[in-house]
């Protein structure tokens, strides 16, 4: 078996013509730049620029989705990743991080967190409030409509009106109270 000298040569030539590629000229961020005037090379995108997903996540944080028992279980997923670290499990904002000297987040259960509607809660967990960083980046737009439903069963199990629970379970807290 003979070697063909041309496709040999083309093969190398090839993986020659690669090496190049990995010394390409670029800026690095913040890196000085003669190309634009203000001699940044990191620059505003162009007004109007929009995002590729952009349109699919405004659609998705403007739909609520249905609520059912999966929501809430991704809700409790969720939360638990997310908000227990300083909201805690029950939502009292008793969390790690609060208890390690930062400013403790408002319970759910207050009143005026009790009667938000779960828009508000999808909207700071986007925007952020207060200390609170935004989460835009880290949780997904149905990720943050299960979250406030959980956030709303949440205030629902640790303050439900008596009307709402079975005659059984109105047995047991009466037979509970002192």
């Amino acid at each position: 078996m003979t070697l063909q000298p041309l496709p040999l040569l083309v093969c190398l030539l090839i993986l020659a013509a690669c090496d190049g590629m990995d010394h390409q000229p670029r800026y690095d961020d913040y890196e000085e730049s003669s190309l634009f005037s203000d001699g940044k090379a990191l620059q505003h995108p162009p007004e109007g620029t929009v995002s590729r997903s952009a349109p699919a996540q405004t659609a998705a944080l403007q739909t609520r989705p249905p609520m059912d028992r999966a929501l809430l279980e991704r809700g409790k997923e969720r939360y638990d990743i997310f908000c227990v670290p300083c909201h805690d499990p029950a939502g009292y904002g008793h969390g790690r991080i609060p208890s390690r000297g930062f400013p403790t987040p408002p319970s759910f259960h207050s009143e005026r967190l009790r009667n938000v509607d779960p828009r508000y809660i999808v909207d700071v967990i986007s925007d952020g409030y207060g200390v609170m960083y935004s989460y835009a980046g880290r949780v997904p737009p149905r990720d943050r409509w299960a979250i406030a439903a959980y956030v709303k069963a949440l205030q629902l199990s640790q303050d439900a009106p008596e009307r709402l629970l079975s005659a059984e379970d109105r047995q047991k807290l009466a037979e509970a109270q002192p």
